[in-house]
Parts: structure tokens; sequence; C-alpha cells
């Protein structure tokens, strides 16, 4: 019973070294974002997608038309912050406590980063509109898609297009990002003049791109191990962990007439790390076979 409960301890205490460590990765993922707007996308006079683009859309009508002084702070954070609220509700319902407050922290941290980090007073890459855009493009989307890697996210429209992934199996952050960006330079266009309209939709898509290269929660995996022995315990935890099921049949290898188990598992390519370590703790010697990019149909679920 004490093994038991040792056993129990150290799973515990991984987890929650695991969480830490999910955690301080979406944090560093936040302050990449709030690098690359506030040092590309900003100085230039471009226009972010999704919420943070309203928000900044919002800053510009308070600060040119209203006259608005904020001592010479961005307030688009701030304002993203309590816009947010509606969507942290969303996300401890429909997506879980513990993504909940992950993100909790995530949008803190940016709030905290975009109003810290210094705007250049001259853009960095000078008049080159372009590179500005295609720079500040990878660098924010790497910033969104660290976060939703980590199992958390910097809020806006990650949250609910996470959402949407649980009822809509073959949805993606990036997608749902295009679609809102569409309203927002919509709008733009009547505001602006169409270079800088122009501008933000390169950046948009370039960052679209990078959160989906990097999301990859959105790639199914199908894994076959061949192991040699039948172990109901590697199961178990495997199931438990990883909350998937698996497939098992009996085998013989043709050379050494030995038994052999085949467990086939279908799942994303995020709890792929994690299901190699389960299998290798308890058959280092296991074969393991990857193919990814499956088209899965049927009860499988969408994991964040």
């Amino acid at each position: 019973m004490s093994v038991e409960k040792d056993r129990k301890l150290i799973r515990d205490r991984e987890f929650l070294l695991g969480q830490g460590r999910l955690l301080l990765g979406g944090v560093a993922g936040v302050l990449l974002y709030a690098i690359g707007m506030n040092l590309f996308i900003v100085p230039v006079g471009l226009y972010s997608g999704g919420l943070m683009g309203f928000c900044q859309l919002i800053r510009t009508i308070l600060t040119r038309y209203f006259h608005l002084s904020f001592a010479g702070i961005d307030i688009s954070g701030v304002i993203y912050y309590l816009l947010n609220i509606p969507l942290f509700i969303i996300a401890v319902r429909k997506i879980g406590r513990k993504f909940f407050i992950k993100t909790i922290v995530c949008v803190s941290a940016m709030t905290l980063f975009l109003s810290v980090v210094p705007i250049p007073a001259e853009p960095i890459m000078g008049e080159d509109v372009l590179a500005s855009c295609l720079i500040g493009g990878i660098i924010c989307g790497a910033g969104i898609g660290i976060p939703l890697r980590m199992g958390c996210s910097g809020g806006g429209m990650d949250i609910l297009g996470l959402a949407l992934i649980k009822w809509k199996k073959d949805f993606s952050v990036g997608r749902l990002n295009l679609m809102v960006n569409a309203v927002l330079y919509g709008i733009c266009l009547f505001l602006f003049d169409i270079p800088t309209v122009i501008y933000s939709l390169i950046y948009a898509s370039v960052n679209s791109t990078a959160v989906d290269r990097l999301h990859s929660q959105n790639i199914n995996v199908e894994v076959k191990v061949v192991t040699g022995a039948d172990n109901e315990e590697m199961e178990a935890e495997i199931m438990r962990e990883l909350g998937r099921g698996l497939t098992k049949w009996d085998a013989r290898g043709a050379y050494t007439e030995e038994g052999k188990q085949i467990l086939y598992i279908l799942l994303s390519k995020y709890e792929l790390g994690h299901l190699r370590y389960l299998i290798r703790k308890y058959d280092p010697h296991a074969f393991i076979v990857v193919n990814e990019g499956v088209h899965i149909g049927g009860n499988f679920e969408k994991k964040l």
C-alpha cells in the first residue's frame, strides 16, 4: 500500500513540475509576442489581427479622435485584458479549469509586457514596411503558438478558437483569426489608407500561418507500438495519462518466433512526446511507428 502511495506522490509531483514548465513556456511565448508587436508592428502603424487588433483600433480612436493622453503608455494591453473577461468565462466553462488558470496568468503577463516593452521612436527596419510585416508576423505568430502548444493561451480569439475546436473537429485557431481579421480590416479600410490595410493583412496572414505551424494539437497522428510483453500496467497508464483508448492484438516475430503485442493508438502530435515517454518507461526496446497528418472520423476527441 505504501508503494502505491509513493508512486502516486511521485506522479503528482511530476505533474505539478510539468504544469509549471508549461506555464513558464506560455509566459515566455507572450513575452515574445509583446516584443514582436511593440518592436516591429506598432512602430510602422500597422494593426494586429484578432481581438488585439480591435484593441489597437479603440486605442487609436481614443488618442486620435478624442485626444486622450496616456503618458506615452500603449493602453492596448489594458483594453485587451478588459475585453478578455467574458472570454475567461468561456474558458472555464467550455475548455477546463486548468486551461483557465494558465490563460489568466498568460493574459496578465501579456498586458504587463505590452505596457513595459519599449516602442522605438523609429521603425527598426526603417522604411521597409514589408520586412517589418514578415518579421513581426513570424515572431508574434510564434508568441501565440507557443502558449497554445503549452496547453494555455494568450487569450482573445485563441480561447474562442479552442472552444470551436471542441465543437468542430477540423477547425483551427488560425482559420478563426483570418475570418475575424476580414471584419477588422474592413473597418480599417474606412478609417485609414489602403497601404496600411494591405500591410496589416500581410502581417495577419504570416501570423496565422505561424500559429497553426506551432499549434501541433491540430495535427493528428497514428502510432503503432510493437512491444515484447503484455504489459497491462503500461496500457492502463497510457489511457489514464493521455485519456486515449487503444487497440491491441497478438503478433509473433517472424525471425525470433517470440510473442509480441501490437498497440494501435490515435492522438495529436502534441501528445506524442508523452506517449513515447510512457512506452520507454515500461519497454525501452519497444518498436514505435508514427504516421502524421492522418484524417480521423468517428469518436475521436480533439485535445487542446
